[in-house]
């Protein structure tokens, strides 16, 4: 853990030189495939057998090694947006989470799935719409809720966007990602506004100061093919001391 605490440390100088937003947030931006060799936990979804779109229906939370997977925490209230081109999205809502923070499904057809996904080439998780289970347009228009069992100085996953489009063909403009990071107790520690480029990215994070880890984070998106996301790094153990 070592490396982590002076990746952390390296992140907050440079986010000291930048003015911008992130500079105030308890969590930055770091190099994914540093962090995973650095992390020795990895969800990657290939607990369940491969199976094509639309793949399994999970209708209660996943929890694959340390980490459970919902649609929301306890206590928000998730509601729905509708974008310009008439694409319906769940969002976090207006209500934070409860104390202690706690991965839970929404109605059932409209939490998660795990499909192969032929862009990543394995198994990947889509959130699930509006327009719920099997539809096409509920295909990666949801809400991912990540709950890990102790708190973490950093984490990362790998994250597809545009999912019409697996292999890159355009399909029209893109929308955003937004990633929430909270702590135990459901503060609200940092906000990351992502616009990608179609096709795969790989996101990593890190504490950028002391204080609470990561204990959890809440994906939400306005693409207009929808996201799947995979691999997403841990540590399995917390930290000594």
């Amino acid at each position: 853990m070592t490396a982590l605490r002076n990746l952390a440390c390296n992140v907050w100088m440079a986010l000291t030189l930048l003015s911008s937003p992130a500079v105030a947030q308890a969590i930055g931006r770091v190099d994914y495939f540093q962090l995973e060799k650095q992390l020795d936990g990895r969800v990657g979804f290939e607990i369940l057998p491969q199976r094509a779109e639309p793949g399994f229906n999970l209708d209660a939370p996943l929890r694959e090694g340390r980490v459970n997977i919902a649609q929301h925490f306890a206590g928000m209230a998730p509601a729905i947006l509708t974008d310009r081109r008439g694409g319906r999205f769940d969002t976090a809502g207006a209500r934070p989470p409860q104390a202690p923070l706690r991965a839970r499904p929404g109605p059932p057809g409209s939490n998660l799935s795990v499909a192969y996904h032929r862009g990543l080439g394995s198994n990947a998780l889509f959130p699930l719409g509006p327009a719920g289970f099997p539809a096409l347009q509920a295909r990666g228009e949801g809400a991912i809720a990540i709950l890990f069992d102790h708190d973490q100085q950093a984490t990362g996953f790998v994250l597809h966007t545009d999912y019409p489009a697996p292999l890159g063909t355009d399909s029209g403009p893109r929308g955003g990602v937004r990633v929430r990071f909270y702590t135990r107790d459901g503060r609200l520690l940092a906000i990351h506004d992502h616009t990608l480029p179609r096709g795969r990215s790989a996101l990593g994070y890190a504490q950028t100061a002391a204080g609470p880890g990561i204990a959890g984070m809440l994906i939400t998106n306005t693409d207009p093919g929808g996201i799947a996301i995979d691999d997403i790094l841990y540590a399995r153990l917390p930290p000594l001391g």
